[in-house]
């Protein structure tokens, strides 16, 4: 470090939930793959379970543009686990309908992700766990609920191999 360089007065907050934001998606693709998904066909079952959606509010759901909603759902479809059809309430519309067999998945993918996650926060111990889950929610409902506006999107740095 030289004399020039500036002194940290905060800890790096970005760096610690992106981190571990990163290592957590990994984690989870890894765990997801097991059962031929990715996270993001999990979000979409998942969210097209809950209530009647179609494709353009699932892909607001899973913060997906239209290019990878589109890829995901072909995915779903040729896996047999959705399909698109016709809604119920809006003629014009049509919705990401989950199979039989797309349920039974998104039962297996629901554990894995629920496993994922108990993992990471089972190296906490209880008081820090929920303190930790705590502070989370209130920065997510407050302070850093709505992402500010950029002229580019930030993006992760690529991983060397």
């Amino acid at each position: 470090m030289t004399a020039m360089a500036p002194t940290r007065t905060e800890p790096d907050l970005s760096y610690l939930l992106d981190h571990t934001s990163h290592v957590l998606r990994t984690q989870m693709a890894a765990r997801l793959a097991e059962i031929g998904l990715t996270a993001r066909m999990h979000c979409v079952l998942v969210h097209a379970l809950e209530e009647e959606r179609t494709q353009a509010q699932l892909a607001e759901l899973g913060d997906m543009d239209k290019t990878t909603m589109v890829v995901t759902v072909d995915a779903l479809e040729k896996a047999g686990l959705a399909e698109r059809r016709p809604s119920s309430s809006d003629r014009r519309a049509r919705i990401i309908a989950v199979t039989e067999e797309g349920a039974k998945v998104a039962g297996r993918s629901q554990k894995i992700v629920d496993e994922v996650h108990q993992g990471a926060l089972g190296a906490l111990p209880d008081e820090e766990r929920t303190a930790l889950l705590s502070a989370l929610n209130r920065l997510v409902t407050g302070h850093l609920e709505t992402p500010a506006e950029a002229p580019r999107t930030a993006r992760r740095a690529r991983q060397k191999a």
